[in-house]
């Protein structure tokens, strides 16, 4: 899905506009514990005014500097996070990584933000199943949690989706993975790529046991062209037994097309890893 608007829109609103937590609603800026009409006010206050500022200092409103200036103050102040500190410290983030065999000698490490639990359990069901988009702001903090990829950058690395089925597509109205890969896109700075389709003929993977995940996904993926750079991050929103992203893997790395057997021996043409909003338990 490639027309962002509308979400980006939301997400502009809710990060610069709507300065409070995305979970309690209250002022995201100040501890529970200070929270207080007179602590807002006096950050209002301490604001620089209009007759405060020098004349010879004043930019004028057609400066590119002026705008640029003002840009930075409000990410300088708004920008410290969709959470104010309690709703964030209450939520346990960056689960140890685990890692999925994709080939002979050759695992891949899956990085989650946090685990599927309250309340980002929740709000991942509603925004997937429902398209509830006041639950995506919530998803895009913790997104901005995972760490970025040492040594990744725009030219060096792409950002591979979890692909969706045009019949799922069709029945749900929209791609939640898309939607959330994007923002990853931007906060990374690091470019989405689109080469490589789901088969139409799998079934969910919700309620299937590890065992029948991995026969599920089964020649699930196709290539549809070569990635166009050697560090591949694989992104789904949830990762429970990482099936879905092992069978992705295996495709990339194992596709005729991609890399040779000698590539995957010495496993220095193509770099993969994987990224996820949570982290599911198998029941």
């Amino acid at each position: 899905m490639r027309l962002l608007a509308p979400y980006q829109t939301g997400l502009w609103l809710a990060e610069y506009l709507d300065i409070r937590c995305q979970l309690c609603r209250v002022y995201r800026s100040t501890p529970q514990s200070q929270l207080s009409q007179n602590y807002l006010l006096s950050n209002i206050s301490s604001l620089p005014t209009a007759d405060s500022i020098p004349h010879s200092l004043k930019p004028l409103p057609n400066d590119p500097s002026f705008f640029a200036n003002l840009r930075q103050q409000f990410n300088h102040r708004f920008n410290s996070g969709l959470l104010c500190s309690h709703c964030h410290d209450s939520i346990a983030w960056l689960p140890k990584p685990f890692n999925v065999d994709i080939a002979a000698g050759t695992v891949l490490s899956i990085q989650t933000a946090t685990y599927y639990e309250y309340p980002l359990r929740q709000a991942i069901r509603a925004f997937k199943h429902h398209e509830d988009m006041t639950k995506l702001p919530l998803l895009l903090h913790a997104i901005r949690q995972l760490p970025r990829p040492h040594g990744c950058h725009h030219d060096n690395s792409v950002i591979v989706a979890m692909p969706t089925t045009e019949q799922r597509l069709v029945k749900r109205g929209f791609d939640p993975v898309s939607i959330l890969s994007a923002q990853l896109s931007k906060h990374w700075q690091i470019p989405l790529w689109h080469g490589v389709k789901r088969i139409d003929d799998t079934v969910s993977q919700q309620g299937l046991t590890r065992a029948e995940r991995l026969s599920n996904l089964d020649n699930a993926f196709v290539l549809i062209e070569k990635p166009p750079v050697k560090r591949l991050l694989l992104f789904d929103d949830v990762a429970t037994t990482g099936a879905s992203l092992q069978a992705l893997g295996r495709t990339l790395l194992t596709s005729s097309e991609t890399v040779t057997m000698s590539d995957i021996q010495t496993n220095h043409k193509y770099h993969l890893s994987a990224y996820a909003v949570a982290h599911g338990n198998q029941s």
